[in-house]
C-alpha cells in the first residue's frame, strides 16, 4: 500500500504561524521546500496543493484552507476527485499526548480530542495513516485546551522542534519509499529528544 496524499493540518493565516496547532502546516511546508515544490491554491478543494515525485511515485501535498475543524471537507474532496481511499492518505498533526518533538506513526484509533482528526474520521472514514508530532501536555490542568494549542512555542521549544525537523522529513521520505506499515517500527522507536 502506498501513500499518494500527504496532508498537513493547521489553520490558515499569519496569526496562526508558529502555533502548536500548526505543526502540520510547518512540516509539510518544509517537506515541499526540500523537494522544490511550489504551492498553488485550488478553490475546488479549498486547499493549497503541491506535487512531488519520489521513486517515480507522484505524491500530492495538501494544506487545507478550511481551518482545522473542517479539514475533512477539503481532504475528502481531493480523495474523491482522485478516486482514492483513506488508506492512501497520511495526515501530519500536533498531538498533546506525546512529549514535545516526539514523532509517532499510527493508523486507526480515536481522534484523541483533536478536532481536525475528528472531522476527518467523519468525512473520510477510518483507515488513514497519522504522523503525529508531540507538543506536550498543557502546563496547567485548568488551562483551556484551545488556548494551549493556539499558543506559540517558546524559543526553547521552537529550537527543539527545528532540531528534529530533518528527522521528520526523513521519516516522510521513508514512508513514501517503503510504505507506512514497514516504516512504523523504525519511526516509533522511542529516541531521546
Amino acid at each position: 500500500m502506498s501513500i499518494a496524499v500527504i496532508a498537513g493540518l493547521g489553520n490558515p493565516g499569519s496569526k496562526y504561524r508558529k502555533t502548536r496547532h500548526n505543526l502540520g502546516f510547518h512540516l509539510i511546508d518544509r517537506f515541499a521546500a526540500k523537494h522544490g515544490a511550489k504551492w498553488k491554491m485550488e478553490q475546488k478543494f479549498e486547499a493549497e496543493t503541491a506535487i512531488i515525485t519520489i521513486d517515480d511515485k507522484k505524491v500530492i501535498l495538501v494544506k487545507p484552507q478550511t481551518f482545522m475543524n473542517a479539514s475533512g471537507r477539503s481532504i475528502s474532496a481531493i480523495l474523491r476527485y482522485r478516486k482514492m481511499s483513506a488508506e492512501h492518505l497520511l495526515i501530519i498533526y500536533d498531538d498533546i499526548t506525546l512529549d514535545l518533538a516526539r514523532a509517532k506513526l499510527s493508523r486507526d484509533g480515536s481522534a484523541g480530542g483533536h478536532n481536525g482528526v475528528s472531522d476527518l474520521l467523519d468525512t473520510v472514514g477510518a483507515g488513514f495513516f497519522r504522523y503525529r508530532i508531540g507538543i506536550g501536555a498543557k502546563p496547567h490542568k485548568e488551562m483551556d485546551l484551545a488556548d494551549y494549542v493556539l499558543s506559540k512555542f517558546s524559543r526553547t521549544e521552537d529550537a527543539l522542534v527545528e532540531s528534529r525537523t530533518p528527522d521528520y522529513i526523513e521519516h516522510l521520505q521513508q514512508i513514501i519509499h517503503l510504505g507506512p506499515e514497514p516504516s512504523m517500527n523504525f519511526i516509533n522507536q522511542r529516541t531521546a529528544s
